[in-house]
């Protein structure tokens, strides 16, 4: 088939804003731990976080639920967050091996090369699950939960139609995970495929950079100054200086070093017309970088350049701590103990993580960690000799074995272990900070779970030198939340975005000699054309307005034809000369339902017009001659 193009004007045509929606509710799916807040329409600047879990972690401060899992053995849905972690850990051995508990299952979207609606999971007992399945069983337990709050606050029973959805990804994630989030969503009841614009993909860094350029300095740690704030100097030394903060804050109730929450204060008097900022999101799974520009009175913002990271978040310590386990105790015993003792090994990372919350820069005192009662004994049974002489036996001489039964680990033990993480994340801020388009950038802010870490708040200091001042929201778990609703409530807030890739259609062009390669020669009804031709809708950094819109005309190749299928194709590369090059791949497929619009006309023309502004890519289409819409949709799952 053989689809010509004539018309490649753009135009900017702005887009109907959808309904109005009672409430905005936000989900922050994250990779280690999720929650959700909302806002009533009417209240825009009063964002209300989710009611305390029941059965929160020593030292883990519990606004927000673990993300895990539980199916039963049949696999129904059971339970989520830390109820699902801990009746996990209550089963007897010998039945909760036919239980199905996932965690830190997110990142399997970011990491999958071809994800498609099929793709599998890994539960903890080795046994596979459909990932859609478990997405969408944990989006239908934050609409649940949700709802009940909503109830119970409006003292009536809420309606889901009054409720416009927002989930939370990273910014780095291709078209393909943002979709297969929003067919979790279809799939869970969230929202149905006829209202679409019920649910807001938002992306994890803009919902914290809309939440910070609205905070007040007294709900910030600001690691760059070398003044005393409020009585309280920071420089003092960095990693306490959450827990001094606070320990300010408690002390001196009438300071305002970082009191209120509630209130998002107005533009902070420090952020002036054209200012320029970063906000690095550090997570559990991705850390996530955006360069922002702030327009002022509005306060729009503007990105700068397009979005990088990487998997770089606060589990690859986790997978640290893993490879020194299977150094001193084995491979084999490792991978047996997890798949024989799942519980145990849920409960040995849970005393890990903790202790990993308590590493700092200057910490002397070494770091405990409670081994399980199930580690020690299927040590011995496994291998014949005990724990104990595994440590004494192993080269690995800052791990000893106290009495009480723990690994006992030396400060540098720990710090060790968010070495690679924190390397990756400090090489690619430095790579960031050398592009053109990242000079003179007044503040980093610092979000995410991560961002709590007082050896990540070192590094990234030491790495800046002053360029910036470094700032921490006070509640930094909680920033992206905040900003999604906050996007949830107004999503024109990003005016004009960087697309991630660049994105094009193969099409025909005439044959010119000397510019086009002889190989790419057709000849068709005796005119030549030239083959593979990359027809780009929008480069690579390309900046790209909200609403614009990139127009392509498509003529179907019979009359008779009922549906246009054309292969959208993507590349990192900026300039894009044919579709044959290396580094361009096929993406997606753009899908245009032209049955029943058959026309007298002599050619049918169907004028498609494609959103690239957006957190989604979204395609229309209108027959020219009837001025009738055809039903359009572009795929990024189906392979």
């Amino acid at each position: 088939m053989v689809y010509l193009m004539y018309s490649t004007q753009n135009d900017t045509d702005q887009v109907p804003s959808g309904p109005s929606f009672v409430v905005v509710v936000a989900i922050d799916f994250g990779t280690t731990s999720s929650g959700y807040a909302y806002a009533f329409a009417k209240e825009p600047e009063c964002i209300h976080t989710m009611r305390r879990w029941e059965g929160g972690d020593p030292g883990v401060s519990n606004q927000k639920t673990p993300t895990t899992i539980l199916l039963t053995p049949d696999r129904k849905f059971h339970s989520f967050g830390y109820a699902a972690r801990d009746f996990y850990h209550d089963l007897d051995p010998s039945e909760s091996k036919h239980w199905l508990y996932l965690e830190k299952f997110k990142m399997k979207l970011h990491t999958t090369a071809n994800l498609s609606i099929n793709t599998d999971l890994h539960a903890a007992n080795g046994k596979r699950v459909k990932a859609l399945d478990i997405f969408a069983y944990a989006l239908a337990f934050f609409k649940e939960q949700a709802l009940k709050e909503l109830s119970d606050q409006t003292g009536g029973e809420f309606d889901n139609s009054d409720v416009r959805w927002v989930i939370t990804v990273p910014a780095i994630w291709k078209m393909p995970a943002k979709q297969f989030m929003r067919e979790a969503a279809y799939k869970s009841g969230l929202v149905s495929r006829e209202n679409p614009e019920q649910l807001i993909i938002a992306l994890e860094p803009e919902a914290a950079s809309i939440y910070c350029r609205k905070l007040r300095l007294h709900q910030m740690v600001d690691l760059g100054t070398q003044t005393t704030q409020n009585g309280f100097s920071p420089s003092d030394n960095v990693g306490s200086g959450m827990s001094q903060a606070k320990e300010h804050v408690r002390r001196n109730r009438q300071s305002r070093t970082f009191l209120v929450e509630n209130v998002i204060g107005e533009l902070w008097s420090e952020l002036e017309e054209g200012d320029r900022y970063v906000v690095v999101d550090c997570g559990g799974g991705t850390v996530d970088l955006t360069v922002h520009q702030i327009r002022l009175p509005e306060g729009h913002l503007k990105e700068l350049y397009k979005a990088s990271g990487g998997p770089y978040g606060s589990i690859g310590i986790d997978y640290e701590f893993e490879k020194l386990l299977c150094k001193i105790f084995g491979q084999d015993f490792i991978d047996q103990f997890k798949i024989k003792r799942p519980a145990a090994w849920v409960d040995l990372m849970i005393a890990f993580e903790s202790r990993k919350r308590a590493a700092a820069p200057d910490r002397t005192n070494p770091l405990n960690i409670n081994l399980p009662f199930s580690f020690i004994d299927y040590y011995k049974k496994f291998r014949g000799h005990s724990v104990e002489h595994a440590l004494r036996k192993s080269n690995v001489d800052f791990v000893k074995w106290s009495s009480q039964g723990m690994l006992r680990m030396s400060p540098d033990a720990m710090n060790s272990l968010f070495k690679p993480t924190i390397d990756h994340i400090i090489q690619h801020l430095t790579e960031l900070f050398e592009k053109p388009e990242v000079s003179d950038i007044k503040f980093l802010f610092l979000v995410g779970g991560f961002a709590e870490s007082p050896l990540l708040q070192q590094a990234v200091q030491n790495m800046l030198q002053g360029r910036s001042r470094i700032i921490i929201p006070h509640d930094v778990g909680l920033t992206i939340l905040k900003g999604a609703v906050l996007f949830g409530l107004d999503p024109s807030v990003i005016k004009v975005r960087r697309s991630p890739l660049t994105y094009g259609v193969g099409v025909l062009n005439r044959f010119v000699e000397g510019k086009h390669p002889p190989e790419k020669l057709l000849v068709k009804d005796g005119t030549r054309w030239c083959t593979d031709v990359f027809d780009t809708f929008i480069a690579a950094d390309q900046s790209v307005a909200l609403g614009e819109m990139v127009k392509r005309s498509y003529t179907p190749a019979k009359p008779s034809q009922q549906v246009i299928v054309i292969h959208v194709y993507c590349s990192e590369k900026e300039n894009v000369g044919f579709i044959s090059e290396p580094g361009v791949r096929k993406c997606g497929t753009l899908r245009l339902d032209v049955s029943g619009t058959e026309s007298t006309a002599a050619r049918r023309e169907i004028q498609t017009l494609m959103q690239f502004g957006d957190t989604e890519i979204r395609a229309m289409a209108v027959d020219v001659s009837t001025g009738r819409t055809v039903k359009a949709s572009i795929d990024f799952l189906s392979h």
